[in-house]
């Protein structure tokens, strides 16, 4: 039995829940807070948001079954390596799916309809996006705006667009990172795994990284300064937070350059130095926000 409830951990990715985090964005940096409505609301919307992914996964999996089984890490996974088959795993992906939608439509058509955006583009990005340079990792940056979006409007606020543009920034700059560790991992087998990486190169992605990592950085700053962000939060102390982003950028920049890792979600919860510095930004946010 516990082996049952592991192997279906490992299916539904459910270290990749720490992506969801971004749907609760909002929550903070309006300041709701304090307000118990909002937050049931963004705890039921990541809880959407965890659902709808896990299905997507397993249906990437099943997509890719034929690779995956060659893949030097993603054989591991239970779908190729065999303990469970095609269809028990499809029939998992349709119930998660179903409660995905059941617990999103409680929140409103408005969320409803952002999830089902990111249904339809991550289905779109498993058939065919996934194949096309470069858009591939616009695709994964654009699921992770999604979810901050959809954040905002399960507690009916207003998102920033600089923050909209910043997670945008980071988002790529995480995808990037990850395509960087796959073609390292596989090097001259890249292409077989998956096509797209054909086009991509070391040199490539390490110059795109610090363009995205900058604009990730320069959003932020503005961010933090804007007129419209000191008025509504009524501090422009915010700027303080920089030097744990600054950190955590470089740090992430410094495990993919080691080949340490592939997957930015692996690191989030892997690598402490890591953990610790989203963890003291996050905590000085709320200080500055709420204090």
């Amino acid at each position: 039995m516990l082996s049952r409830i592991k192997m279906l951990i490992r299916l539904l990715r459910v270290y990749q829940w720490s992506k969801n985090v971004l749907v609760l964005l909002p929550l903070v940096f309006a300041q709701q807070l304090g307000d118990v409505n909002a937050v049931i609301r963004s705890i039921v919307a990541a809880a959407a948001f965890c659902l709808a992914s896990s299905a997507t996964y397993i249906f990437n999996d099943i997509l890719d079954y034929e690779q995956d089984r060659n893949h030097p890490g993603k054989s591991q996974r239970p779908l190729p390596a065999g303990e469970i088959t095609k269809t028990s795993a499809l029939v998992i992906a349709a119930l998660l799916l179903a409660g995905a939608l059941v617990v999103g439509i409680q929140l409103g058509v408005p969320f409803l309809l952002a999830l089902l955006f990111y249904l339809f583009m991550t289905l779109g990005y498993s058939i065919v996006l996934k194949k096309i340079f470069i858009v591939d990792v616009i695709i994964i940056a654009l699921g992770f705006v999604i979810r901050a979006i959809a954040g905002a409007v399960a507690i009916h606020v207003v998102f920033s667009n600089w923050l909209i543009v910043c997670t945008l920034f980071l988002a790529l700059f995480l995808a990037l990172g990850k395509r960087r560790g796959e073609i390292a991992l596989l090097e001259t087998e890249a292409r077989n795994h998956r096509q797209v990486l054909h086009h991509y190169n070391i040199i490539f992605i390490d110059q795109m990284l610090i363009v995205v990592a900058g604009g990730a950085l320069i959003t932020f700053t503005i961010y933090t300064c804007s007129p419209e962000v000191v008025d509504r939060i009524g501090t422009d102390k915010l700027y303080m937070t920089l030097p744990f982003v600054v950190y955590g950028l470089a740090r992430y920049l410094w495990l993919i350059q080691r080949n340490e890792t592939g997957d930015p979600s692996q690191a989030l919860l892997k690598d402490l130095p890591t953990c610790i510095a989203v963890a003291l930004w996050a905590l000085s946010c709320v200080l500055i926000i709420y204090t």
